[in-house]
């Protein structure tokens, strides 16, 4: 008996050693296959300094476009970062950028699950928030083919050339003995913009002279401030979940309040116009953005709900309105402080129009140089230096490094459009640079707008805007500073960076166009009469 306990207590520590062996072996195994792992996927370049819980969230500082683009000019035009619990890789050049919405397009097509998109995007279902399958293709196609095509936009293109035009016999009215005075061009442009595109998705504008009661309007334009800033807040929950309830400084409750706003602001436009109360007769029979939307709901009422309709609304308002705006303030901005330049707009459009007519808009095609006005605006300025965020469906490769599922990732189209090794002295405003286009606009160089698949579907309607507006200003008007000091050109906070200070500035009727002005002057007050 002593003999059979001896071999069983000697099997039992054999076996004890056994397992321990393979403990161990398995251990060894694990480290291994994780190093292995590490140097066969190998991650993008990453800043050292990092911290447990938080990452690299210390580096991060505002303007996060110009943070990231000194980051980039250190470690890589692919850069890996930890921000707190999630993975971000930040592109910075024009083929990476073109890798990543070709070769990867499909990858990188998802939108991250931010605080942002949960209650602004109706928990993540709208255009802009929603993630690719086939509800987003179908807002993607109604935006499209139903909303924003090249037909529906050319519908539409007499209520552009009406608001410009209103807008600039109201500048012209302002002038007293044809002397300078002075223009707030923010609103002027909020205003511009605001009418173009509620007449287009409602038939209704809230802008014009002598119209009283106009709280609505400025009750819209603080939802469209507030929408922005917001958006482009920082949430240390997104970024680190543990943190989620610990010094939110109020940003989701915030949130909801607009929210609720928003939600108002559109279902009362709705619902006005089922009421058949809003605009004008010409403007009914033309079919608006919500008769469309109304007409999709009669045949689909399950899916064509009031909050999908909200959602595209509050998409096409909010976007269409404060980047379009924003874009001309800048442009002006920087004519003001290079009047060459707009001597040689204005000459441009002096030989190509003359001064017995407006600009319109088949004649933008003819203007070069505004052209290239607006895209240097563009690349010195762009409506959102960082592109709005994707995330990886799956994992990919990128550049030779190895992206994992779940990465976000931020394109600096601001660091590749200020980048000294693509542009000619990118500090410089030169609208010369976009007159040889095969030259300076060629590849992913140039991409205000995004591409892909995500790409901004409401392009062609704000280069519409942006053109014959900013044309039809020039055209008409001598512009110069509110003052002997140059524009300032400083960048406010939010998701599109506004100026920091509204751009004032003094015009008065060119001499040239006296004649004509006055002519389109009588006329509206005949119609009016």
């Amino acid at each position: 008996m002593k003999y059979i306990s001896f071999r069983v207590a000697e099997i039992n520590i054999a076996m004890e050693t056994s397992f321990h062996y393979y403990i161990l072996l398995l251990i060894i195994y694990l480290l291994l296959k994780n190093y292995l792992q590490k140097n066969n996927k190998r991650l993008p370049p990453s800043p050292s300094l990092s911290f447990p819980i938080i990452g690299h969230l210390c580096l991060i500082k505002k303007p996060l476009h110009r943070t990231l683009a000194k980051l980039a000019n250190k470690y890589g035009s692919i850069l890996y970062i930890k921000c707190g619990s999630r993975p971000v890789v930040i592109v910075s050049s024009p083929s990476a950028a073109e890798e990543c919405f070709t070769k990867n397009d499909i990858a990188f097509a998802n939108r991250p699950g931010l605080l942002a998109g949960k209650h602004l995007g109706y928990k993540y279902t709208t255009l802009v928030w929603a993630s690719y399958g086939s509800h987003w293709r179908n807002l993607r196609r109604i935006a499209s083919l139903e909303l924003l095509s090249s037909h529906r936009l050319q519908m539409f293109h007499g209520i552009r050339a009406d608001e410009v035009r209103s807008l600039i016999l109201r500048l012209f009215r302002g002038s007293i003995g044809g002397e300078f005075y002075i223009v707030d061009m923010k609103s002027t442009f909020f205003q511009l913009t605001l009418n173009v595109i509620m007449r287009m998705i409602a038939g209704k504008r809230y802008y014009e002279e002598g119209r009283t009661g106009l709280e609505e309007a400025k009750r819209f334009e603080q939802i469209v401030v507030e929408t922005f800033q917001l958006s482009g807040a920082t949430n240390i929950g997104d970024f680190v979940p543990v943190l989620k309830y610990v010094g939110s400084n109020g940003l989701e409750k915030k949130l909801l309040i607009l929210q609720k706003k928003r939600d108002k602001f559109m279902q009362d436009l709705i619902e006005e116009h089922r009421r058949g109360q809003s605009g004008s007769v010409s403007e009914q029979r033309s079919k608006t953005m919500v008769d469309v939307l109304l007409s999709l709901q009669e045949t689909e009422p399950e899916y064509y709900t009031d909050e999908i309709i909200r959602g595209l609304m509050q998409v096409m308002l909010s976007a269409g309105t404060e980047t379009s705006a924003g874009t001309m303030e800048w442009g002006f901005s920087l004519l003001l402080n290079n009047p060459e330049a707009l001597a040689k707009a204005q000459t441009e459009i002096d030989v190509q129009i003359g001064q017995t007519r407006l600009i319109e808009e088949a004649d933008l095609a003819n203007l070069p140089y505004l052209h290239g006005i607006i895209n240097e605006t563009l690349r010195m300025y762009p409506a959102a230096p960082l592109l709005v965020p994707h995330e990886s469906s799956q994992e990919c490769t990128l550049g030779g490094y190895h992206v994992p599922r779940g990465t976000m990732l931020l394109v600096n189209m601001w660091a590749i459009q200020d980048d000294p090794k693509l542009w000619e002295q990118p500090e410089q405003f030169k609208p010369e640079r976009f007159l040889t286009p095969q030259k300076e606009a060629n590849g992913f160089k140039l991409l205000p707008f995004g591409t892909g698949r995500r790409g901004c579907p409401g392009e062609g309607l704000a280069t519409r805007i942006v053109g014959l507006a900013l044309g039809s200003l020039i055209q008409c008007f001598e512009w110069k500073r509110n003052g002997e000091e140059m524009v300032d050109m400083s960048e406010g906070a939010g998701l599109t960076v506004p100026k920091a200070q509204a751009l004032l500035a003094k015009c008065r009727p060119r001499p040239i166009m006296l004649a004509l002005l006055s002519q389109l002057w009588s006329l509206s007050k005949n119609i009016k009469d």
